[in-house]
């Protein structure tokens, strides 16, 4: 079995073990004598990691500690767990009930992606496909999962993401979507008034695991045309209810989920 083993892999693993024995972090002169390696070598394993969000150093003090993606693969393992199986009669239903094409999506790495789609009957409809990636800032979607992300890793994304205009209406202002995320962790919802495209809106609720993390959202959207602000309102509690449901085939708890709103 030896023969197989890649031995910076091994190193690099090693570490994110040792690492993540020091919440708090740990500087790297520490780290390189617990593992019994040269400081250069740690040096350049840790560099990797850190372009690919498993380590993440502190600016203050400089010592390094688990970074988000390996919470997102933990995550996922969870989360993935027949999540589309799971909300697939739910979105079915939101589809045919609001007669507009609904998303499932997950984050994944400071993005958006879709990971199901249910078609409207419409003949005028999304151009969307499962696996596109957008931005979360400019998505009700993308809001809808922001909202209950703990602050720093919200700030994270910001900072790495930046908050780029795509139209007219696209929130690129940090202190205004931080308001925006408020009012939808308190509402329980989020809008996208043609914030990603133009002519498009939509409205999408939190899915949350048994644990009681965010882990996807569930969305209607369709041409402004049809979904003005009378027709967004109305769609909210249909939305609302199927993030509930698909949260509740999860494992969330009935408790829980009235304390989310």
């Amino acid at each position: 079995m030896d023969d197989y083993t890649v031995k910076s892999v091994d190193k690099a693993f090693l570490l994110l073990e040792v690492v993540s024995d020091h919440p708090d972090g740990i500087a790297i002169t520490e780290l390189a004598n617990r593992v019994g390696m040269y400081k250069s070598t740690v040096h350049r394993l840790l560099g990797t990691m850190m372009r690919r969000g498993y380590i993440e150093q502190d600016p203050r003090t400089g010592r390094y500690k688990l970074g988000y993606t390996v919470l997102d693969l933990g995550m996922k393992l969870l989360s993935s767990i027949d999540l589309r199986r799971e909300a697939l009669p739910h979105l079915q239903q939101l589809a045919q009930l609001s007669n507009e094409v609904v998303h499932l999506a997950l984050l994944d790495r400071g993005e958006v992606v879709y990971i199901d789609k249910v078609e409207s009957p419409n003949t005028i409809r999304m151009h969307s496909r499962v696996g596109t990636r957008v931005p979360v800032h400019a998505t009700g979607l993308g809001k809808a999962i922001l909202a209950f992300l703990p602050r720093r890793e919200v700030q994270a994304i910001v900072d790495r993401y930046g908050l780029p205009k795509l139209t007219e209406h696209t929130i690129t202002d940090r202190d205004v979507l931080l308001q925006s995320l408020q009012e939808t962790r308190q509402s329980g919802y989020a809008f996208d008034i043609e914030e990603h495209q133009e002519g498009v809106c939509c409205v999408a609720a939190p899915i949350f695991e048994h644990s009681g993390r965010v882990v996807a959202a569930c969305s209607v959207s369709g041409p402004s045309i049809r979904m003005g602000p009378d027709r967004l309102r109305e769609l909210v509690p249909l939305v609302k209810q199927a993030g509930l449901r698909i949260s509740e085939r999860l494992g969330y708890g009935e408790g829980a989920s009235r304390a989310r709103g």
